[in-house]
């Protein structure tokens, strides 16, 4: 790890040198003399004094060198059975189109546009060109309620709303138009126009503030881009917050292209030409940093990808993607693996294609069990690689740098520190934690580039939601610890501790021993409240398809591995097999939620959630003392 342990060093010792080395691969209207503004403590900035626009890093720039005919979009739709492909010429000309939408709409530098769309090219055009206006776009997930929608246009106050007239949620045509029209109604703020993309598959109403895309981009003129400073921010993408009132992340423009180029080529061994897909969505960070900006800045081709893992039209959709689009490296979330394998638990549906493109499989968005590793490393015969980071801080804080360093894996860790992570594991005085210890997980200031600067319009929030907890720090929210070799393991939310009789217990330790068992597919540990000894930990389980075992035999089986992994303080009585886990849209398992109904806390269902009928179904397993 030389190679690594050098630049991690440079990045923590000296970041003007390490960083502005880094910067040199961004095209700049007007180069930054600073690397790091430091002066207000714990706002910093960096590239303060720099100029540039991301659309012209993510497209002019490659079109100019030469490359225009190069595949840049690749758009896979299972849904609708269509595929389009966009070189970068053809992506620029109609990024800049809408760009002159949006300009004879009144949009312009600093001004915002919310972004309420399916995985369509649309979705992708429209971000950019938002950012070659120096616009600020804030994408909501598309299906999202119309009340969080509107808590957000509220938030964002945005000039012009972009939508589409449906979404394709597997065999479900959702219509988007009528929940933008509720949300426009409960919100306070009224964009002046909305433009709306019509599908084939339910076309909408259109009122007289709506414009119809096709006919708005056939009259546009194409515009320019807008130069604008580093440190103005190019989007707000909102995260829930422990109010209900989300919180409004902030990516800025300079030190957002400067880190995203600079992990594309080192954590992830990605440069121009290759073939990339990130089978997320643009409403998630995840599909900001890695299906559409890190990616077009490096020159690569991606893909975006309007299915699901399984359902559309099986369990070999994915497998199905990379050969017919000749993926190099596929980055997705456990949860997704979780789903495939659960369907197709031998992966016979993976004979059907020639996979042989697939170099690397990343996975990030929760932690990686060890099962889900052992499997997808078996059936694909590739590196699969976890990597762990926040929507706040935009791209990983702790990876194995396959373009850098690669490093031996080891099985639940994440691997190391990224470059510019000053990773700490704290006890609850604030004091660094030994090798091996749990504690929690903090990253000492400054953060790096491309990380949150700040909450929009809300720097007091900015400071007690990250900075207060450990003066100097960002509280990642997550608990862990760095074993001797300087390997990260992150073992779940802090909240997520279970507290047994005074004993300490994670969660995610106990969820590792249960992923284990050949017939469990996914499982989550929650701690209850327990009268004698504070909290217990209730187990749910969901099998594989086609298990025929005893369901009674596999509970005790699972019992006793945890008994005999963690120990009898684990206090673990029972797992229990249920048909589903409640979930959000990106995949993560509503701990918190189930813990709150277990426990007979009235607390709001997030509105991230997929299925509220799942979680309900579970009130009697959760809290079956409180059933009539």
């Amino acid at each position: 790890m030389r190679a690594y342990r050098a630049a991690h060093e440079q990045s923590i010792s000296d970041p003007d040198g390490f960083w502005g080395a880094a910067a040199k691969a961004v095209t700049w209207t007007k180069e930054p003399t600073r690397v790091l503004d430091a002066d207000r403590p714990p706002f910093y900035r960096w590239f303060p004094d720099g100029e540039l626009n991301t659309c012209h890093n993510a497209l002019d720039r490659h079109v100019a060198a030469g490359h225009g005919d190069r595949t840049a979009l690749i758009h896979d739709s299972p849904v609708t059975g269509t595929r389009q492909r966009y070189t970068y010429a053809e992506l620029l000309d109609r990024t800049a189109r809408f760009a002159g939408v949006l300009r004879s709409l009144g949009v312009g530098r600093g001004d915002r546009v919310v972004l309420y769309l399916p995985m369509v090219p649309q979705a992708v055009i429209a971000m950019l060109a938002c950012a070659r206006l120096g616009a600020v776009h804030s994408v909501v997930f598309g299906g999202f309620a119309p009340r969080e929608l509107a808590v957000r246009i509220d938030d964002a106050k945005p000039k012009v709303v972009v939508s589409a007239s449906c979404g394709i949620e597997g065999k479900r045509v959702l219509p988007y138009k009528p929940m933008l029209g509720e949300a426009l109604r409960l919100a306070d703020h009224a964009p002046d126009h909305c433009v709306i993309v019509q599908r084939p598959q339910e076309r909408a109403d259109l009122t007289a503030r709506d414009l119809d895309w096709d006919e708005a981009m056939a009259a546009a003129a194409p515009a320019d881009c807008v130069p604008v400073a580093a440190t103005d921010p190019l989007y707000i993408l909102y995260t829930s917050g422990t109010t209900g009132r989300p919180k409004g992340v902030v990516r800025d423009n300079g030190g957002h292209a400067v880190a995203l180029t600079w992990s594309m080529a080192n954590v992830f061994g990605i440069g121009p030409g290759d073939v990339w897909w990130t089978a997320s969505d643009v409403g998630w960070v995840v599909g900001h940093s890695y299906i559409v900006y890190a990616p077009l800045l490096t020159g690569a081709t991606t893909v975006l990808y309007e299915g699901k893992p399984v359902g559309t039209p099986d369990a070999g959709a994915f497998w199905r993607v990379i050969a017919e689009h000749r993926v190099k490296a596929l980055f997705t979330a456990p949860t997704a693996l979780r789903a495939v394998r659960k369907e197709d638990p031998e992966a016979a549906l993976l004979a059907d294609h020639d996979t042989g493109s697939l170099r690397t499989l990343f996975m990030a968005g929760e932690r990686l069990d060890p099962g889900t590793y052992h499997w997808a490393s078996r059936v694909l015969d590739v590196p699969v690689i976890d990597n762990w980071w926040q929507t706040e801080t935009g791209w990983p804080i702790a990876a194995n740098l396959r373009g850098l360093d690669p490093m031996p894996v080891k099985p639940g860790s994440p691997t190391v520190p990224v470059p510019g992570y000053d990773l700490r594991v704290l006890n609850e005085n604030g004091e660094p934690c030994g090798p091996g210890q749990d504690g929690a997980v903090a990253l000492k200031l400054p953060l790096p580039p491309g990380s949150l600067p700040t909450l929009w319009n809300d720097d007091e929030r900015y400071v007690s939601s990250y900075l207060s907890r450990f003066p100097g720090h960002y509280a990642t929210g997550d608990g862990g610890y760095v074993d001797e070799d300087g390997y990260v393991f992150i073992m779940g939310r802090t909240d997520d501790v279970i507290n047994v009789a005074g004993h300490r217990l994670s969660s995610g330790a106990m969820e590792a021993v249960l992923a284990g068992h050949p017939a469990v597919s996914e499982c989550a540990v929650i701690g209850v409240a327990d009268a004698l000894k504070g909290q217990v930990p209730r187990a749910l389980v969901v099998l594989k398809a086609g298990v025929t075992d005893d369901h009674a035999q596999v509970a005790a089986e699972l019992v006793r591995s945890v008994r005999r992994e963690i120990g009898a303080v684990a206090a673990l009585k029972e797992a229990v097999i249920v048909p589903a886990l409640p979930k959000t849209r990106s995949g993560k398992i509503l701990r918190r939620s189930m813990r709150a109904l277990a426990d007979g806390v009235d607390e709001p269902v997030p509105a991230t959630v997929e299925d509220p009928a799942v979680l309900e179904a579970l009130r009697p397993v959760l809290r079956p003392e409180r059933q009539d």
